[in-house]
């Protein structure tokens, strides 16, 4: 056997016990067993960390799921507490030593071993309601009327303004904002109440700037419940809200005051001359009318339910000052109503404090609104204050769509003492108030209504024309 052939023999040899040993059959010996793999570690939370899987194959055992053992939670912060000073020294307990139990009650009471401090702040540091408020000589004062509830259930506070004269004499109302969206009367009201010095007034005067604090809030005419308060005078304890409001206004304010004026704006985009609005049937009411200086007059006895025609049943003279229009501040018509209020406390020898006027103004008997026959966009062709004459043009409406015009024209001679803004109108949309020192006519129903100041009411809640 030549070298090569020997080496071939013993490479076969080689590979022939490496198999035998691989399957087992080496020199006789058993069957060689691969040992099966080891289960793996049961899996706890202990073990995941970020990023970590536990995927379950599609044949896995759902019922005998590997348990999951919560991780004990270890906190550790190399961060040392902060030392706080000892609280030893603050003394929790009331103090009542009579210096301090001047100023505060307290009480303590132990609930559920709690000791429970209360502490009473002294009547004094609240502002008093008007009922309760005990008003000094020589000082202007702020007090406080309550409306009723809200719907949450508080009360409402409405503020009250007294200011009472080092000496006797008559009490003076003047109130504002009946209908919460006329703020030129609560501007008068406050220039008013803080230019009279106490110290040279003799009797009280009473001002309400915001009568109706919800409409106020809201800027609008109405109550919450779109009821108009001034169509509910004297009120009803036990009527809607707007009445008993109403009710309470007028027996803890208006039942005090020996003479009342209610400050009103124009309404629903409208606007008014400076004029008094008064019963010239009472000498009670005429007579209060002579102290407003170079003021129009028009006479109207007032309608049901509003505070003016209540006061006077009431036997307490009242008159209604109107003056510009809503939701603006007119400084011209702030400034007319509060020379004419000092003018009137001069009159009634309360203040010494004339303004100094212009010419008188007549006093009107008679007025009615002039209606709009066309529905579109009014441009008016004269202004607020003018004296026309029968036939003469007040303005047109113009329909935006055919351009076809429609004149408004007076129906007889007199003063535009009230007229609606340049605006959209709607056919039978009030546009112009004219005034007469004569009589009217053959009035229509609609314009007695009108000239006795009031609104031609469409509901409870609401009126079409006149502020008052």
């Amino acid at each position: 056997m030549d070298t090569h052939t020997q080496l071939n023999a013993k490479i076969t040899a080689v590979i022939a016990v490496t198999l035998c040993v691989a399957v087992g059959c080496y020199a006789g010996h058993d069957r060689v067993e691969i040992p099966p793999p080891e289960a793996p570690p049961a899996v706890s939370l202990a073990s995941i960390t970020p990023p970590m899987v536990i995927r379950l194959e599609q044949n896995a055992d759902w019922y005998n799921l590997p348990e999951l053992e919560a991780p004990e939670l270890i906190i550790r912060a190399n961060v040392a507490p902060p030392v706080l000073p000892p609280v030893a020294s603050l003394d929790l307990t009331p103090d009542v030593s009579d210096a301090v139990a001047e100023d505060v009650a307290a009480t303590v009471e132990d609930v559920n071993g709690v000791e429970v401090v209360e502490l009473i702040t002294p009547p004094d540091a609240a502002i008093p309601s008007f009922a309760e408020a005990q008003i000094e000589r020589g000082v202007l004062q702020q007090t406080t009327w309550t409306a009723g509830e809200a719907l949450h259930g508080a009360q409402i506070p409405t503020p009250v303004l007294v200011a009472k004269g080092a000496e006797e004499g008559p009490t003076l109302c003047v109130t504002a904002a009946v209908h919460g969206d006329e703020l030129n009367g609560i501007e008068a009201v406050r220039r008013l109440m803080y230019s009279i010095d106490p110290k040279k007034l003799s009797g009280k005067v009473i001002g309400v700037p915001i009568v109706n604090l919800q409409g106020f809030q809201r800027h609008s005419r109405y109550l919450s419940d779109r009821r108009d308060l001034n169509r509910f005078f004297p009120g009803n304890p036990k009527g809607s809200s707007a009445s008993r409001m109403a009710y309470s206004f007028f027996n803890n304010i208006i039942m005090d005051c020996d003479g009342l004026v209610d400050l009103h704006t124009g309404s629903f985009h409208r606007t008014n001359l400076p004029q008094l609005r008064a019963d010239l049937n009472n000498a009670d009411v005429l007579a209060l009318t002579k102290g407003f200086g170079a003021t129009v007059i028009l006479h109207s006895t007032g309608g049901e339910g509003t505070l003016r025609r209540a006061a006077v049943d009431a036997g307490i003279p009242a008159v209604t000052l109107e003056a510009g229009e809503p939701l603006r501040l007119q400084e011209d018509a702030v400034d007319h109503a509060v020379r004419a209020l000092f003018t009137l406390l001069d009159t009634m020898q309360m203040y010494n404090k004339r303004s100094l006027w212009g010419n008188p103004e007549p006093t009107y008997y008679s007025s009615s609104w002039v209606r709009a026959d066309k529905g579109g966009l009014l441009l008016s062709d004269v202004r607020l204050g003018r004296k026309v004459k029968q036939g003469e043009s007040l303005g047109t409406v113009t329909d935006p769509i055919t351009n076809e015009q429609v004149q408004i024209t007076a129906p007889y001679p007199g003063r535009v003492i009230g007229m609606a803004l340049n605006q959209f109108v709607m056919p039978g949309f009030a546009t112009f108030h004219i005034a007469t020192e004569g009589a009217l006519d053959n009035p229509s129903e609609d314009d007695h209504y009108h000239s006795e100041g009031i609104d031609v009411a469409v509901s409870d809640t609401m009126g079409t024309d006149e502020s008052e």
